[in-house]
């Protein structure tokens, strides 16, 4: 059937929370009722990445984006757009300035997408929209023309390091597991993404889920491997829902199982859930889950390409970095080195979130500024408000200051600043949040998601979140920051895995750049944010106050006192500083201080 228009609906998992499935289903009615079924296909296709916006609508080839469409809005994109060939102009993206193409728009302006190529215009559970984009052509050029050693090659000279976090080149773990005689072999795909805000596998996975296997299968074939393993934690439905499909279409045309297209080479891809375990991350805990044992890391050496699942050699990747391969085959390790600076090769995929105006997820070059990425795509501070840092690389990461903001995206440039490329996560903060009380919330994900199997990590982490627990407390000296940076390096040098290794980052980095707000919550037992409990007190200012008592009212236990349109008086004995006087109050009345 020759379709002269296309709808593709956003079906990732933000938008689809959105009811976006619901106006799928109100478009494809108004289709088939209008009578342009044989002229006009709709398709759920995986994340646009404007989640701000979402959900999503495109309609090609006139490429109206639609944003922050809802079920009721479908009849009349039908009725006006695909009828009469009218756009609905509310629905139309509106920025700064008229986009009249979606690559006008300036969240997508600066950005490159490689391993995002598919996300947003293919269906994802129809293996034959990813062949229709060249997909499984990387898999056929490389049983065909290729030997193992020819795929490394390429590899070596794409520069691709791992987007896991730790940036080890690709094809030196692909040339350990190659090397090593064994008779068994094992490809996983290391799909448990833990990281607070972040989601850029899962939205890979959701979106494009066949690239990752045609990748496996490449890696399969060049280290000499016939099985490998999805670990993908239970928390992302919709992505094992399509890998489940994926699987079962490869399979059925030939690109999976035995003798993948005729040319003699077995390869197979199963599923293994995991529980949400943030220390399943690394490479050994996820290893022991997926053997049916607790996800603890274990020493190495050796590495698991030497030595890894049920003791045999084993690549693991992440989704990110597997997902680069079929282009790098298709287009050449130069053009991909092409891309990005000298050391740091591509693009890097980040979730950018926090207080930011166009929050989503976003694929640049790598060299591109913070500043760039910030402002420029994520359209700077939401409510005018003032940047104050961003934390790159999750609860692993460090914070970064403004001073740092021209600074470019590569794996040793952010090292330098005391943070880490990671998986991706990139939160932004503005003036309201607290640098204390920020790095007490990620020593508290990275405590509970400890495996307590090596003393530093177990009772180095609880010891340093009880610290900056007594300091967001007003109870705080300064001999507690020396004692932090005392344990944290402990926890650095001796830790067994990068959890326990990485999580003194976010505190080192905030007493490195924001030691004067350290210092203010010590000696002055104030949160210049107000954003430490213990340390913020409420007031109402009798000049301002007008006696609307919405306050009253709102006070969870009845704290405040006052006669109607009279100045009202909180009861700080009785106070619990939740702060939901200062949210409602629409006067400027209550004081935070």
């Amino acid at each position: 059937m020759a379709y002269t228009q296309f709808v593709l609906v956003c079906a990732g998992t933000a938008c689809d929370s959105c009811h976006s499935r619901a106006m799928y289903e109100r478009l494809v009615e108004g289709v088939r009722a209008h009578g342009l079924a044989d002229r006009v296909q709709v398709v759920r296709t995986g994340c646009f990445g404007f989640c701000a916006q979402g959900p999503v609508v495109k309609v090609l080839p006139d490429e109206s984006f639609y944003v922050k469409v809802q079920p009721t809005d479908a009849d009349e994109i039908v009725a006006e757009h695909l009828v009469k060939g009218r756009p609905v102009r509310r629905l139309l993206y509106s920025g700064p300035a008229p986009a009249a193409a979606v690559t006008d728009i300036p969240f997508y302006q600066k950005q490159l997408r490689i391993v995002l190529r598919n996300c947003g215009l293919i269906d994802p559970e129809n293996v034959h929209e990813y062949i229709a984009r060249d997909g499984y052509a990387a898999l056929a050029r490389v049983l065909t023309e290729m030997t193992p050693e020819d795929v490394i090659e390429e590899l070596r000279r794409s520069g691709l390091r791992g987007r896991g976090g730790a940036g080890y080149p690709t094809w030196k773990k692909w040339s350990f597991t190659k090397a090593v005689e064994a008779d068994t072999k094992y490809i996983i795909c290391n799909a448990d993404e833990g990281d607070p805000g972040a989601y850029m596998d899962r939205s890979t996975l959701e979106g494009d889920p066949h690239s990752i296997l045609e990748a496996m299968a490449i890696a399969g074939y060049a280290v000499g491997a016939h099985q490998g393993y999805i670990y993908v934690r239970a928390e992302y439905p919709l992505a094992i829902h399509r890998l489940d499909i994926a699987i079962r279409q490869a399979r059925e045309l030939g690109l999976l199982g035995r003798d993948i297209l005729g040319r003699g080479f077995d390869f197979d891809i199963e599923i293994r859930l995991g529980a949400g375990a943030f220390v399943c991350g690394e490479e050994t805990a996820l290893i022991a889950s997926i053997e049916g044992k607790r996800g603890m890391p274990v020493p190495r050496p050796p590495y698991p390409a030497v030595r890894g699942l049920w003791g045999r050699p084993t690549v693991i990747n992440n989704v990110e970095t597997l997902a680069n391969v079929p282009v790098i085959i298709l287009k050449g390790g130069d053009w991909f080195a092409s891309i990005g600076t000298e050391t740091s090769k591509g693009t890097k995929v980040f979730a950018l979130t926090g207080k930011v105006n166009n929050s989503g997820l976003i694929e640049v070059p790598m060299g591109i500024t913070l500043r760039e990425i910030i402002f420029d795509i994520g359209g700077g501070i939401k409510g005018g408000k003032r940047f104050k840092a961003v934390q790159t690389g999750g609860p692993s990461g460090g914070l970064i200051p403004e001073q740092f903001l021209d600074t470019p995206i590569d794996y040793e440039s952010l090292a330098k600043l005391g943070s880490i490329m990671g998986s991706g996560g990139m939160i932004v903060m503005d003036e309201d949040d607290c640098i204390v009380d920020v790095n007490k919330f990620y020593l508290e994900f990275t405590v509970d998601e400890s495996c307590g199997k090596c003393a530093p990590c177990r009772i180095g982490g609880r010891t340093m979140y009880n610290l900056l627990t007594k300091i967001a407390e007003g109870r705080g000296t300064v001999a507690d920051i020396e004692q932090i940076q005392t344990v944290a390096t402990a926890m650095q040098k001796a830790s067994l895995c990068g959890l326990g290794q990485t999580a003194p980052n976010p505190v080192l980095s905030g007493l490195r750049y924001f030691g004067d707000e350290y210092r203010v919550h010590i000696k002055e037992r104030r949160c210049p944010a107000g954003r430490c409990r213990a340390l913020v007190t409420y007031t109402i200012l009798p000049d301002k106050c007008i006696g609307c008592t919405l306050c009253a009212r709102r006070c969870p236990v009845n704290c405040i006192s006052g006669e109607r349109r009279k100045p009202h008086i909180i009861d700080l004995t009785r106070c619990i500083k939740c702060g939901e006087c200062f949210q409602v109050c629409k006067f400027g009345a209550v004081q935070r201080s």
